[in-house]
């Protein structure tokens, strides 16, 4: 029987990384990861390309596990609970830490059956009016959308579908929200919206953000890791920690070269 991860211990720390390594087959994707992510705030992992953000974002809702080369050692703690440990579900990991993707990928349904797909699958009982009325607020898309409900989610421009995504991954009320750099297919307008919705999302919910863009890092997160790559002799790439603190930290006075090198643009 599958343990309910929801009954962890309670603590400002939602996750703890201890010694983490990541492999595909025998190549080391990242390596020796210490990180904790503290609650209701949100993080940004920024670093250049093949540095392992994503992968390691992968590591705290399991999505990784859907790849056959994938392998993990070292611990992933979700409220302290090793979230790798043999008893543990993946589908009720998933349940709880919620993840929305670069692009926009709204189900080819209404707006309403978007919302409510996740919850009917898990067998949410309450009223669903209410609960797709809640979740679009909460994504701050309810008054745009209020008299279309019935309408494809692919009708709305991208930064709406966007948001239907985050509104998407609210209904199901997980604890955590991933974000995989969820604003780089939008303009600047639809970023700024995405931006400000995740100071009140904040609120509610512990995210973490992995972004290209040091000014939007800098902009919504309250603590930022840096990651970089080493190349192998044989050409292998693999990312590691570089340093981790606060957002104002890292960008005003971080304590590694090579941080400071990658935040002001000398390369990345």
């Amino acid at each position: 029987m599958a343990t309910d991860i929801r009954n962890g211990n309670q603590t400002d720390t939602v996750f703890r990384t201890e010694k983490l390594n990541v492999y595909y087959g025998n190549f080391l994707a990242v390596r020796d990861i210490w990180l904790d992510i503290p609650k209701n705030k949100v993080t940004a992992f920024i670093g250049p390309s093949g540095c392992g953000k994503s992968t390691l974002l992968r590591c705290y809702n399991r999505l990784n596990d859907l790849i056959d080369s994938f392998r993990a050692e070292g611990n992933v703690f979700y409220q302290g609970e090793n979230l790798y440990a043999p008893h543990i579900d993946p589908v009720v990991v998933r349940r709880r830490i919620g993840m929305v993707f670069q692009r926009p990928n709204p189900f080819p349904k209404s707006i309403y059956d978007n919302i409510t797909f996740g919850p009917k699958l898990n067998g949410y009982k309450g009223n669903m009016d209410e609960l797709v009325e809640r979740s679009l607020r909460q994504a701050a898309l309810w008054d745009e959308v209020k008299d279309k409900l019935r309408q494809s989610g692919a009708s709305l421009s991208g930064g709406q579908q966007q948001r239907l995504c985050i509104a998407r991954a609210i209904a199901v009320q997980p604890e955590v929200i991933l974000m995989d750099e969820p604003c780089s297919a939008l303009d600047p307008i639809s970023t700024l919206r995405v931006e400000d919705l995740l100071h009140e999302l904040k609120e509610h919910y512990t995210i973490i953000i992995v972004t290209h863009n040091m000014q939007q890092a800098s902009r919504v997160s309250d603590k930022t890791a840096f990651f970089n790559v080493q190349t192998s002799e044989k050409g292998g790439r693999t990312g590691y920690l570089v340093e981790y603190d606060r957002t104002e930290v890292i960008f005003q006075d971080p304590k590694q070269e090579a941080t400071k090198e990658y935040v002001s643009g000398k390369f990345g």
